[in-house]
């Protein structure tokens, strides 16, 4: 079980010192601060570190995030927020827009964005071991999974954070609904193509397979919906993705919903089923094409030549040409003019998001800490006011390349 997943570029940031000189006055609030900095710092080169696992992720995570917790909630119940949650200034670049990077001086931004990044990291790292040779069992899984965590991250930024923020999103960033609604989306269907290869291996029934497919090609569909209306020099690379695992996916499900016609002896329309689902593979190995020759962000690869493309392939053929022999010997049916419609519903293995909830606040942070931070002491010339224009050096992530599938299966 080899998969090829397109994935957009890690978001960047500028460096954030975490230097309140004056504002910081005593040892407590200077500890708070210089944790601050080094556990930021950690979480971010474990972002681009190819050892990292998603317990490491999740503990270094959790690190940054319980103390960056105390720039965003009071610690006592008088009001909602922090009182320092406005002190710095956070600049972030999107996955789509290149280098120019949007900035808030807003504690809540540097908490979605940082987040963001942590689901896109669960997204690579499935996608990294979804490409290995010899994948386990346990391996499979662990892509599931990922995938799933990544997705409920997603969401929880997009229904419990995002609306927390002074500033909206600009249209077209990553924390505008409709980029992390795709993103939301793409996680479940890619979670769910790990489950279809699951069910093919065990050959479970054509039928469940048929609709898992037909699951997946819809969950693609609405995410390539979900991004129509953005600008195409950042969105057509993405979209193209999405409209190729669309169509392959509708291959999938025509294919093998021609199995399960076969076996209820409806041989023509078995045979109409098939000649859908070589439509529609045609259409995705247009589609791999066009996608390798669309600029925009994320990987230049040939998907077309990846084995997950050609299985299809052959599967495809090889049961148009089976269904084409049994109906010349033994069935002699008429083929429909239209193709059968494919109102399958699967009852099992769907996708849901994993629910994510953000840790509580570090035990770090105490009412005596905190009233070690004097905002009185802010210097009136406040250098980090946002600017917007500079730029923010592009994350070195390292470069994979797809790997062969020996064809091997889960057992």
């Amino acid at each position: 079980m080899t998969h090829w997943f397109h994935r957009n570029p890690l978001k960047a940031t500028a460096l954030v010192s975490f230097n309140y000189y004056g504002v910081a006055a005593g040892p407590p609030a200077s500890k708070i601060c210089n944790d601050l900095r080094s556990s930021r710092a950690h979480l971010l080169e474990l972002f681009t570190d190819l050892s990292c696992n998603p317990e490491m992720m999740k503990n270094a995570a959790d690190s940054y995030f319980s103390l960056l917790q105390g720039f965003i909630n009071s610690l006592d119940e008088s009001t909602q927020e922090s009182k320092l949650r406005y002190i710095q200034n956070f600049k972030w670049t999107d996955t789509l827009q290149g280098q120019v990077p949007s900035a808030q001086q807003d504690a809540v931004f540097e908490l979605i964005s940082m987040a963001f990044n942590v689901a896109l990291w669960y997204t690579k790292y499935a996608s990294r071991l979804a490409g290995k040779e010899n994948i386990t069992e346990d391996e499979a899984k662990e892509v599931h999974r990922s995938l799933k965590i990544a997705a409920g991250i997603f969401k929880h930024l997009k229904e419990s954070h995002i609306p927390k923020l002074i500033t909206p999103a600009e249209k077209g960033r990553d924390l505008e609904a409709r980029l992390i609604e795709a993103y939301i989306i793409q996680c479940q269907a890619e979670a769910q193509e790990v489950t279809i290869a699951r069910a093919i291996e065990l050959k479970h029934a054509p039928g469940l397979i048929a609709a898992l497919a037909c699951e997946t090609a819809s969950f693609y569909q609405k995410a390539d919906h979900t991004l129509s209306s953005l600008e195409p020099a950042y969105s057509a690379k993405w979209r193209k993705y999405l409209h190729l695992k669309m169509c392959f996916y509708t291959a999938y499900a025509y294919c093998y919903h021609g199995q399960t016609l076969l076996a209820s002896d409806k041989c023509g329309e078995a045979i109409r089923s098939l000649q859908e689902a070589e439509k529609f593979y045609a259409k995705a190995e247009a589609l791999c094409k066009e996608y390798g020759e669309t600029k925009g962000p994320g990987p230049t690869v040939k998907p077309s030549g990846h084995l997950f493309f050609r299985k299809l392939g052959n599967l495809v053929k090889n049961t148009l040409e089976k269904c084409q022999r049994e109906n010349g010997f033994i069935y002699f049916q008429k083929i429909p003019s239209e193709a059968p419609q494919l109102e399958l519903k699967a009852n099992y293995g769907l996708v849901e998001p994993v629910p994510f909830e953000f840790p509580p606040v570090s035990a770090h942070w105490t009412p005596e800490t905190l009233a070690t931070f004097d905002l009185t002491k802010r210097p009136k010339d406040d250098s980090t006011k946002p600017k917007p224009e500079e730029e923010v050096k592009p994350v070195k992530e390292p470069d994979i390349k797809p790997q062969k599938d020996t064809g091997c299966s889960i057992s």
